[in-house]
């Protein structure tokens, strides 16, 4: 059941009389996440809001909040649980009795019987809050890999959740304010890694955890991580055949099992092996209509995957549609989309996915998507790279310290072209040097280094500010490979990102993603995969082995293209000047807290071609646009007025 969720408990004294009222500005601001029914819980402590889209079980049988027989248990969810019906004959057996055919009921039963144990035994992507009403106890939990959200505020008194933080600040008693700490890593990632979110006392549950609240006086929350990405080695004897039969065998699963739907699917189809894999093996697994497939592109062409999804499209027979956005589409949807995300978005691609969305709304409510499996099986060109510089730079730290910074630096101040040999060589060994801050982080994920914040910061964070996050997991003491280090630091962070965006942007348009490479039990197979079976010569070896029968060679083993935009040229053409006049603003965050002529030279370098700074602009220009959002009251102007006009908006 894909829904907003939300809900706030007073631990101390009773709710106020108009905590009503209150709970129903909070669900209003996330109708998007469920236009189709909703419903309120209340007593002297708890109140509880959902915001229904019905997937499963249309009935009023999956109304919530639900409870169970005695009354004393409500829950509010989201997500899906693809083998509640799995768990339904025992829990029959154990006495209780459904009134339909909602997952719902599985998750209240089995909470009713197990505890938080009953998270163990769940296939799927949720977020839930269930609350006992008699012993006074709020527990909260998400799934394991992060696929749908679930953020809180908690002020020593006052537990408020939602789905999305603009319904934490319908509250009266919340506000949004500027949480500065985390500033050095949004400049570098795009995206906070930890609990933390970019407003100060709000924060997220992290995936694989869960929280318990009892409303008695002097009682926090209790976190608790149910669930991790295992780190244990994989069986060196088997063949390679064996790896591969059995990766096949648990993508089928694993895709079969999220057909589960009482409302029609389709699948977003960018034309790369992973979501064409998912669109043959769906092809396969349904009958009647031919599977609906969904694409986006631009209207410059080389920036476009069209083609290579309407190959896979014509090669499957599957009923496609595309939709085709230009500069004026996507900067002027950016506003909008900054408020559906609640944070400065992280990657352009963001805005496609949008876009893509709103057409697949037209006509389904669920789709498949191939997210994560890059993350299980080294799909990024980053991870290869990372491995050969560590190689090399085993030999090159040999080479004296004073004349391997002179190389450094004579490579940084050439005067070669920026997007030419000397940014190559700035991804390489002789560019860098040999800390994982510098040869992989600033490689390869920031667009503003630590040493890039000193210039730009007007009051830099701490040492190490930007990478704190990330390094948690690196340094989180696994085992592994390298290759296995990279992975689960990307599966616990950057994932996580993709995954919000994933959520916020298909229920901005009340479409409910599924994300079958993400089943815990095939990343937990994934994580035992050697990695001799994920990198060979190429990347995602075994994946591209275990579909090598459904979809054509060249569509297997082209070169990924990942999403790319026109943002570079976008950025440099005069229609983007109102854009960059927004960062010149002498309101708003940049200014507040970035040096003003750090700003201006930037701009100046990319603008005249001297220097590719598309990320660092990106980065600052949506940080501007989220401070005008939720810290100035500037709103509704914002949404209105679009920030290029028809004609400003072509290259």
């Amino acid at each position: 059941m894909m829904c907003g969720i939300a809900g706030f408990v007073n631990t101390k004294t009773a709710l106020p009389g108009d905590a009503d009222a209150i709970l129903d500005r909070i669900a209003g601001a996330i109708r998007h996440r469920g236009p189709d029914d909703h419903g309120y819980y209340h007593d002297r402590y708890a109140q509880l809001a959902h915001r229904r889209l019905s997937i499963v079980d249309l009935s009023a049988a999956g109304h919530q909040p639900m409870t169970n027989a005695a009354g004393d248990l409500w829950i509010v969810y989201n997500g899906e649980v693809f083998n509640h019906a799995d768990l339904r004959p025992e829990l029959e057996r154990a006495g209780f009795r459904y009134r339909g055919r909602s997952d719902t009921e599985s998750i209240l039963y089995a909470y009713e019987k197990y505890g938080p144990d009953c998270l163990s035994r769940f296939r799927g992507m949720f977020s839930f809050a269930i609350w006992d009403a008699r012993n006074r106890r709020l527990f909260c939990a998400r799934d394991r890999l992060g696929i749908k959200p679930f953020y809180y505020y908690w002020d020593g008194r006052l537990f408020v959740f939602a789905s999305e933080i603009k319904a934490l600040l319908e509250h009266p008693s919340i506000s949004a304010q500027f949480n500065d700490a985390v500033l050095p890593e949004y400049l570098a990632f795009g995206y906070i890694s930890s609990d933390q979110t970019l407003f100060r006392n709000i924060r997220k549950l992290m995936p694989g955890h869960h929280l318990t609240l009892e409303s008695k006086a002097n009682c926090e929350p209790r976190i608790e991580r149910y669930w991790d990405v295992p780190d244990v080695p994989g069986e060196e004897g088997r063949s390679d055949e064996d790896w591969i039969g059995e990766c096949r065998q648990r993508l089928e699963e694993t895709v079969r099992m999220r057909l589960m739907s009482d409302v029609p699917l389709g699948v977003f189809l960018s034309g790369g092996v992973d979501s064409s894999a998912i669109a043959a093996l769906m092809t396969r697994m349904v009958s009647g209509e031919p599977v609906k497939t969904f694409s986006v592109g631009y209207e410059e062409t080389e920036y476009s995957e069209l083609g290579y999804a309407r190959q896979v499209a014509d090669r499957l027979g599957t009923d496609h549609r595309e939709t085709v956005i230009g500069m004026s589409d996507f900067f002027n949807a950016l506003p909008k989309l900054v408020w559906h995300e609640d944070e400065p978005i992280a990657w352009p691609s963001s805005v496609s996915l949008y876009f893509v969305s709103k057409l697949a709304r037209e006509s389904v409510t669920v789709v498949l998507t191939g997210e994560g499996s890059d993350e299980l099986f080294a799909g990024y060109a980053r991870y290869q790279r990372y491995l050969s510089n560590s190689k090399a730079m085993a030999w090159y730290g040999l080479v004296p310290r004073p004349l391997r910074t002179a190389v450094r630096t004579s490579i940084a101040e050439s005067s070669l072209p920026a997007a030419s040999l000397r940014r190559k060589l700035q991804h390489t060994f002789l560019g860098r040097d040999e800390t994982i801050e510098s040869l992989h982080l600033d490689n390869f994920y920031c667009a503003f280094s630590e040493a890039d914040q000193r210039r730009l910061l007007a009051r830099p964070g701490g040492p190490g500010a930007p990478y704190r996050s990330f390094l948690q997991y690196w340094d989180s003491g696994r085992n592994s490979s390298l290759l296995s280090r990279m992975l689960y630091a990307d599966q616990k962070t950057y994932l996580v990102e993709l995954l919000m965006k994933q959520d916020q942007m298909s229920m901005a348009n009340s479409l409910e993603s599924r994300v079958p490479f993400l089943d815990h039990t095939f990343v937990e197979f994934a994580s035992r995969v050697p990695a001799r079976l994920k990198l060979r010569g190429e990347a995602k070896y075994i994946l591209k082995r275990a579909v090598d029968d459904l979809l054509p060679h060249e569509i297997i083993y082209r070169k990924k293209m990942g999403f790319p935009t026109p943002l570079r040229s976008w950025l440099m053409s005069d229609g983007a000047r109102p854009l960059l006049q927004k960062l010149r603003s002498p309101a708003g965050l940049v200014s507040e807290y970035l040096r003003s002529d750090a700003v201006e030279h930037l701009i100046e370098r990319h603008t005249s071609g001297q220097e590719d700074a598309t990320d660092r602009i990106w980065r600052l220009l949506n940080l501007q646009i989220w401070g005008e959002m939720f810290l100035t009251g500037g709103r509704d102007r914002i949404l209105n007025d679009p920030l290029l006009s028809a004609t400003g908006g072509k290259v």
